[in-house]
Formats: structure tokens, C-alpha cells, sequence
């Protein structure tokens, strides 16, 4: 059987050929970007003997391209930090309610859908608190700032707070699924929020002045 001669620029051209067929998936932006890198290495240093100049020129284009792939990284983590911060507000788009949150919250979780159900219950949670005047609405306050603000507002709930933007940061920015026993410990803290009135300093004694609120009965 007679053999075929393929020369290493042809079997690299063959590769690539073949990884760029739609059957293959496409990978990442930074997969991408390291194939690119790499087809351009491997051609300036195939191309050594007929670039003028020599392995010297191979050299500053090289450098080039890593000057230039030092920069692309670095405008790309200032692109996805700018767009993190832009994501980053508790309330979406859309206007709803506490109960209107706390029922797309109950319904999400009757699925199964954890990530919802705690995005709606942490929201529920927020805008209670809005309503009730423990917090000034702000536009774009995050969940950690919601946990900041109410724990300075409701100290004795700090904890709790906290662990509830833990939550909802987990299943919206970390691309956790969210599991039922974290939703339940969000729906107990709005529980007890509703259970609860917010006092004026000037109504409470020493004791109920620590975190401002009463137990309704």
C-alpha cells in the first residue's frame, strides 16, 4: 500500500480543520483565545527560516503577543467586574410586593426550584422591610447591603441576615442549584420578621430598644 508524506504544517492545518467542525463544542472564551495563541506560535516559529530577520523577529513577536494577551486579560476582568457590579442588585427589573415575592418564593419551592425559591424569599425579606420602614428603600442595594443595613437595624437578627445573602449570592452569582434546607432558614427569618412590629424609640423600654422590635401577639 503506498504511503502518503504529510508535512507537519499540513497535519497542524488537518488538526485544525478538523477541531473547527460544528461536532466539536467550541469551548470557552479563554479555550478559544489559548487555540488562537497557540496556531499563531506554532506558524511564526514553522515560519522561522523565511521571516526576515531570523529567530530575532520570531522573538519581538513573540513578545508582542504576550504584551497583547497581558492586556486582553486584564480588559477582560475589568469588563467582568463592571458587568458583576451591574448584576448585582437584589431586586430585578420587575416591581413586586413582599407577599408577591413570598408567593412566587412558596411556588418556586413547591417545584423544587431552590434557586428561585431563596431569590424570591431573600427579595420578600428586603421589601418587607422597606414597607415596614426598618430600612429607606435604595435603589440597587445588593444583598450584602441589605444584610449590612438590617443587621444595624435589627441586631439581634444579624446573623441571620447575613446568612441569607450568603444564599442568595450563592444561587445567583456563584451558580449554585440552592437547596431546600437553605430556603428554610430564609423562609424562617421572614416568618419571624412578620411575627415582629417595629417599635419607635420613645415606645420601647431599655430591654426592647436593643433591636427595636416586639413580638406581636
Amino acid at each position: 500500500m503506498p504511503t502518503i508524506d504529510i508535512d507537519r504544517d499540513a497535519a497542524h492545518d488537518a488538526a485544525q480543520r478538523e477541531l473547527n467542525k460544528p461536532i466539536y463544542p467550541r469551548g470557552s472564551l479563554t479555550d478559544q483565545l489559548m487555540r488562537w495563541l497557540d496556531d499563531l506560535v506554532f506558524k511564526i516559529i514553522s515560519g522561522g527560516a523565511s521571516v526576515p530577520g531570523g529567530w530575532l523577529t520570531i522573538a519581538v513577536l513573540l513578545a508582542l503577543v504576550a504584551v497583547a494577551v497581558v492586556v486582553a486579560v486584564r480588559v477582560a476582568r475589568r469588563t467582568m467586574r463592571t458587568n458583576r457590579g451591574r448584576q448585582s442588585a437584589l431586586f430585578g427589573s420587575v416591581e413586586m410586593s413582599s407577599a408577591e415575592h413570598r408567593a412566587a418564593a412558596e411556588q418556586s419551592a413547591a417545584r423544587g426550584e431552590w434557586a428561585s425559591a431563596i431569590r424570591h424569599r431573600v427579595r420578600a425579606v428586603a421589601r418587607h422591610l422597606e414597607e415596614t420602614a426598618v430600612l429607606i428603600p435604595v435603589p440597587g442595594r445588593t444583598a450584602t447591603e441589605l444584610a449590612r443595613d438590617a443587621g444595624r437595624a435589627i441586631p439581634g437578627l444579624a446573623g441571620e441576615m447575613r446568612y441569607a445573602a450568603v444564599a442568595f449570592n450563592d444561587v445567583t452569582y456563584g451558580e449554585r442549584p440552592g437547596d431546600e434546607p437553605a430556603y428554610r432558614m430564609v423562609a424562617d427569618l421572614d416568618r419571624h420578621l412578620l411575627n415582629q412590629a417595629p417599635r419607635l424609640p420613645m415606645e420601647t423600654g431599655p430591654a426592647e430598644a436593643a433591636d427595636g422590635w416586639v413580638e406581636v401577639k
